[in-house]
């Protein structure tokens, strides 16, 4: 894959991890334009590759973000480790089966403009919840309840679903404020990017002494592609908040009903037209 396009891809994987709108579903959207341009084709191995790498960046920018609470999770507040360790049971549990049984379904850009309106009435019903009280702290979340919260993260492993947006969704659901809801879906991010980013940078690691690595992608690019993903994923993190304390998730609706629909028009004329 050329670095140009890596880049590309790393500017968007930056502004949709955190925005609510599926980092996953515009990657797989951004790959199918790049190649409707002309663009290389890029098999599943590397485009899960690619993913992978770039979601790795923006973990760090959450890790840089929110070092803070991170490391009293490691001191003190041990229990809300546990919480995150049992919100990441739903994805785990979903997310093998999906990666070894419908790894081409995950990069299907038609599901992506499907699942985009998704998101929107996800964002749309999760800004209609009402916080009469102002709404709880993540630390006195119940384990039922952040299951609950899990399973709309594992919602987001179909691309077009954010995951952002449906963690945040599921918090206030579960009754969070809005400051606590928006910082408990991105300390959840950190188990759940961080296993598969922790395998793949192994076999990464791995495959580049090997002839075989001459098929994947070049891993100082992926370096380069995984920093721009940091860079830009730190600000719209930071943007995102604001939006999430001022309640204004809905506004990203607007975004993502016309997409879903431009992409899925445009997939189903290409599928009629054998393009």
């Amino acid at each position: 894959m050329p670095l140009f396009d890596l880049i590309l891809l790393a500017i968007v994987q930056g502004l949709t991890e955190f925005l609510p709108v599926s980092s996953s579903g515009h990657l797989v959207v951004t790959n199918a334009v790049l190649q409707a341009l002309g663009g290389e084709q890029v098999d599943f191995d590397q485009m899960l590759e690619v993913n992978i790498v770039l979601h790795v960046g923006t973990l760090l920018a959450v890790v840089a973000f929110y070092w803070r609470e991170l490391t009293r999770l490691l001191t003190t507040d041990r229990r809300v480790a546990l919480l995150l360790i049992v919100g990441t049971i739903p994805a785990a549990v979903i997310g093998f089966p999906l990666k070894h049984f419908a790894e081409e379904t995950l990069n299907s850009p038609l599901l992506a403009g499907l699942m985009f309106p998704v998101t929107a009435a996800i964002l749309y019903f999760g800004s209609r919840v009402r916080q009469d009280d102002g709404g709880a702290d993540y630390q006195d979340l119940s384990y039922g309840r952040v299951l609950g919260i899990g399973a709309m993260q594992a919602l987001a492993l179909l691309p077009g679903i954010s995951r952002s947006g449906s963690t945040i969704a599921g918090g206030l659901a579960a009754g969070l404020s809005r400051q606590a809801a928006g910082t408990f879906a991105f300390l959840l991010a950190v188990p759940a990017i961080g296993g598969p980013g922790l395998i793949e940078v192994v076999k990464l690691i791995k495959r580049s002494g090997e002839e075989s690595a001459a098929s994947s992608v070049a891993p100082l690019d992926l370096a380069i592609a995984a920093v721009v993903s940091f860079a830009v994923g730190y600000l719209a993190l930071w943007q995102l908040l604001k939006f999430v304390r001022q309640g204004r998730l809905a506004l990203f609706c607007w975004y993502l009903v016309p997409l879903g629909v431009a992409v899925t028009a445009w997939q189903l004329w290409l599928r009629a037209t054998g393009g």
